[in-house]
């Protein structure tokens, strides 16, 4: 005999606020960008101790070569311990990304000044900074790159001695310093597409996520509102529902009724539905933890789901109705009144789109709790599973209809699950629910259950 669970308080740890994930997601972004900007020092390494030795091996220009390469040696040093600082996942801040530019700006502007200041033709790598900086720094931090920019290259025209390059410029292609230039925008060209649509791609997923949790928060506040709707519904309707189940109860007793089977009948299945009612009502006050001590208990998944199934078969005019249950080892888990609505609801829907079968399967798999419901019924249209899951979406064709599945997405999402939808080639519609056992598992050990 399975003995009694007595009920806890433990609840599955609710989904974080939707300002820390909007934090998170723009901490991320920049932790990308960072990586980028680190990626990039690597290739200025390379491209400046290619610079410097052509220059110096093949063009016989003379340069001061231990200045230069101690000035490289920090830029490598930098990039090492900016490596070290950010290959792990850190929240990397707008000041950070403008202080990392500001280093290659100054260790830019140390190798011009070594190099011929504002005469070497690689100067206009500045640009490169300052395209770099608009795009990933906010105004203040982008204005700031340009000033400083433009002050490094009036001091390098001021202080820089110039390049002991023959400017002569009527050679056309042939002139050394034309061939820089070339260089210098090929590299700023082929540079720029590379990085910058990187960055891009990184700035799109990142208002992709933003706009995700802004319409998360709009469907979370809509929620907040059905579920002040809903309480405040519970309330009322104790009343009349204690009222009608005392009348239902006496017209059970009194002569006339009991003389009539088909009457008696009736009743008891009033009774039935009234009684489902008072469940309902009760529910939702559980989910609106007015009953804390009541809203989670004990159990093992095994037992929630036979007992989920056990209930649901006997309150709904179920006439077939396949339930599999695959789960081979138990797990002390805590569930309370919303996840078990949660199933429910999908229940629900099979069966009125699918009154002769409904099925349910349930699996475990890499430590994922795995529902499909399935029905025989018409299936979704294209349109219904575009927008699976949003509010009044619904093929029903009545006012109110679609909340359901949309109370089941968030509800699955806010146990960091997700739930799907599809179309069976035999016929029907299959929504598969996915949540993580380690979301509602009391405590990790197999159960075993005889």
């Amino acid at each position: 005999m399975m003995r009694k669970e007595t009920p806890v308080l433990e609840k599955p740890i609710a989904a974080a606020e939707p300002s820390a994930l909007a934090a998170n997601v723009e901490y991320a972004a920049g932790h990308t960008n960072m990586l980028q900007l680190i990626e990039l020092r690597w290739i200025a390494v390379v491209g400046q101790v290619t610079t410097i030795a052509g220059a110096i091996l093949v063009f016989h220009v003379r340069l001061p070569l231990v200045q230069m390469l101690q000035v490289l040696a920090c830029l490598i040093a930098f990039n090492i311990a900016s490596h070290l600082r950010w290959h792990e996942r850190r929240p990397v801040t707008n000041r950070e990304l403008f202080l990392a530019l500001l280093v290659d700006v100054g260790m830019f502007t140390l190798q011009l000044y070594l190099s011929g200041g504002t005469t070497n033709p690689f100067a206009f790598l500045y640009l490169l900074q300052v395209i770099i900086s608009a795009v990933l720094l906010e105004a203040w931090s982008t204005w700031t790159i340009v000033g400083i920019t433009l002050a490094c290259l009036a001091g390098l025209a001021v202080f820089a001695r110039p390049l002991a390059l023959p400017f002569d410029h009527a050679r056309g292609i042939g002139s050394l310093y034309v061939q820089g230039l070339l260089v210098c925008f090929a590299l700023n060209a082929a540079l720029l597409v590379i990085f910058v649509s990187r960055i891009s791609n990184t700035l799109r997923t990142k208002a992709a996520q933003l706009a995700d949790l802004r319409q998360r928060a709009a469907e979370e506040d809509h929620i907040v509102r059905m579920g002040l709707l809903a309480s405040g519904a519970a309330h009322e309707l104790g009343t009349p529902l204690a009222t009608l189940s005392v009348i239902l109860g006496d017209w059970k007793r009194m002569p006339e009724f009991k003389k009539n089977p088909e009457l008696l009948e009736e009743i008891g299945e009033m009774q039935t539905q009234l009684k489902r009612c008072k469940s309902i009502v009760s529910s939702v006050l559980l989910a609106a933890g007015e009953t804390r001590g009541e809203s989670a208990a004990r159990t093992t998944i095994r037992t929630f789901l036979d007992q989920l199934v056990d209930d649901w078969k006997g309150s709904r005019p179920v006439h077939g109705f396949t339930y599999d249950n695959r789960i081979a080892d138990d797990v002390r888990v805590v569930f309370d009144s919303a996840l078990k609505q949660m199933i429910d609801n999908v229940l629900d829907n099979a069966l009125e789109a699918s009154p002769a079968w409904v099925g349910l399967d349930a699996g475990v798999e890499q430590g994922m709790l795995k529902l499909a419901v399935s029905d025989a019924g018409p299936g979704f249209a294209p349109a219904m599973l575009a927008h699976f899951g949003k509010p009044y979406q619904s093929s029903k064709g009545r006012p109110g209809g679609g909340l359901g599945l949309f109370l089941v997405v968030n509800v699955a999402r806010t146990l960091g699950g997700t739930v799907s939808a599809s179309n069976r080639p035999e016929g029907g519609a299959e929504v598969r629910l996915t949540l993580p056992l380690s979301a509602i598992a009391l405590e990790q050990e197999r159960v075993d259950v005889r």
